[in-house]
């Protein structure tokens, strides 16, 4: 009996492995397809190549960053400067989150301005910040940090808030104290929402650093976008375009992954 068992769970393994080859290979093969009708339509004209670009065109265009050697130099300052205003926002968003929890006072106080705060348009405050801090990483850095803040503050807090009420009242029993509780009930039971939260903060964080470049870079993809739309390159534009959705997705994954290898080691 359990040896047909194992048999049986072996062969639903294999199904499911099986499963997401097939996913991934058509997910591979639509992004083909796509690019493929893309390049048809603009090669017998259907779409006027200059306006929508083409694979092709693309292609050509990567390939001459690279040549000038500038493509790294853009890629690199946006990425770095994503990564310091992901780190920045997450971290700082959970230990505010982690503050309002211990202190009921606290977030009863402050929860009326951080609905306001989300809300609140933070782009318009761009130059605001550019006149602070000057035209400069800093400015860049402080928009991302600013978009991802509150959405991780609100979304981590309120997994912390509806944490299982008797888990808790279980530890209390034993004299545990609100640290203790924090540390052994709420950050474990609200790990899979803060997971959520950093996925939600790699697209936010990049929102944040590309509309601060838009405002004033002299280097990045975001200064590329706003150079090619200047100039009407629009080549330059959605070859920028591609290299950011790749740079999000690699993000995106990786991130996944991270949270994958925390709950198998965890």
């Amino acid at each position: 009996m359990y040896k047909q068992e194992s048999e049986e769970q072996k062969k639903f393994m294999q199904r499911l492995k099986a499963r997401k080859r097939l996913i991934a290979v058509l997910r591979i093969l639509l992004l083909i397809f796509i690019f493929a009708c893309w390049e048809a339509v603009t090669w017998f004209n259907f779409l006027d190549r200059f306006i929508f670009s083409s694979p092709g065109r693309m292609l050509n265009t990567f390939i001459k960053l690279y040549r000038e050697g500038s493509l790294f130099t853009h890629v690199l300052t946006t990425l770095w400067e994503t990564v310091v205003g992901f780190l920045l926002g997450t971290i700082f968003g959970i230990l505010i989150a982690i503050v309002l929890w211990l202190s009921e006072t606290c977030s009863k106080v402050l929860e009326p301005y951080l609905v306001v705060a989300n809300a609140l348009p933070k782009i318009a405050l761009g130059p605001v910040f550019i006149v602070w801090m000057g035209a400069g990483p800093a400015a860049i850095i402080t928009v991302a940090v600013t978009v991802s803040l509150i959405v991780t503050v609100l979304e981590v807090y309120t997994g912390f808030i509806e944490t299982d009420s008797e888990k808790i009242r279980l530890v209390q029993s034993f004299g545990a104290s609100r640290k203790q509780i924090l540390t052994k009930v709420v950050l474990p039971s609200s790990f899979p929402v803060m997971m959520n939260a950093l996925k939600v903060n790699v697209g936010m964080s990049w929102v944040g650093v590309i509309v601060g470049e838009f405002l004033v870079s002299k280097a990045g993809l975001g200064y590329l976008i706003v150079y090619g739309g200047q100039v009407f390159q629009l080549d330059l534009v959605m070859t920028s375009v591609l290299i950011l959705s790749v740079l999000a997705a690699l993000m995106y994954f990786g991130v996944q992954l991270l949270g994958r290898w925390i709950s198998e080691k965890y």
